[in-house]
């Protein structure tokens, strides 16, 4: 839903970008152009991957970061700030890889309100499976990047946030178009 209201409003900047001069139109066409194949590839990747390993990539990323806890557990609230998400999103992950038998709650013998998400050896199992995410690789490539690049793209990247009005959405840093949709 948030990049897809994304599209609609690079789409309709695309339209306004119409009245400007002839030569300034491909710098701008351009730069839609690219953020449309980011969304595309993004959206590519998510499907596929749900359609081979029966898993959206942030319910991967879930069970990726409780892989790495202490004793394969987590809270949510430890996964709401990985993840960086609001608590019902991440109780709708969470509700989805328990339904697929990926994940387990266990209660919490501290506090009976609360419980832990434990990965189960199916959920290890599709870990194994999954190829390496897009997510990873932009990664690696951005921890490669000089420090003066890497603050250049950030201030550009902020400067397009703040162009589509898109700094008080509630964002992950994990790429990905399936929660949004749901």
């Amino acid at each position: 839903m948030v990049l897809l209201r994304l599209w609609r409003i690079c789409y309709l900047s695309f339209v306004q970008i119409k009245a400007m001069t002839p030569s300034s139109i491909d710098d701008y066409t351009e730069v839609l152009i690219g953020l449309r194949r980011i969304i595309r590839s993004i959206n590519l990747e998510s499907k596929k991957i749900e359609k081979e390993h029966g898993a959206s990539i942030p319910q991967i990323l879930c069970l990726k970061f409780i892989a790495k806890e202490e004793d394969l557990k987590a809270s949510s609230t430890q996964i709401k700030n990985f993840m960086n998400l609001n608590a019902s999103t991440v109780t709708g992950i969470v509700n989805r890889l328990e339904r697929k038998g990926l994940v387990a709650k266990l209660p919490n013998p501290k506090d009976k309100r609360a419980s832990f998400i434990a990965i189960t050896s199916k959920g290890l199992l599709l870990l194994q499976s999954i190829p390496p995410l897009m997510h990873d690789k932009l990664t690696t490539k951005l921890k490669s990047l000089p420090g003066t690049d890497l603050d250049e793209l950030l201030k550009a990247v902020q400067l397009l946030t703040e162009f589509v009005g898109a700094e008080e959405i509630d964002a992950s840093p994990v790429i990905t178009l399936d929660e949004a949709i749901s």
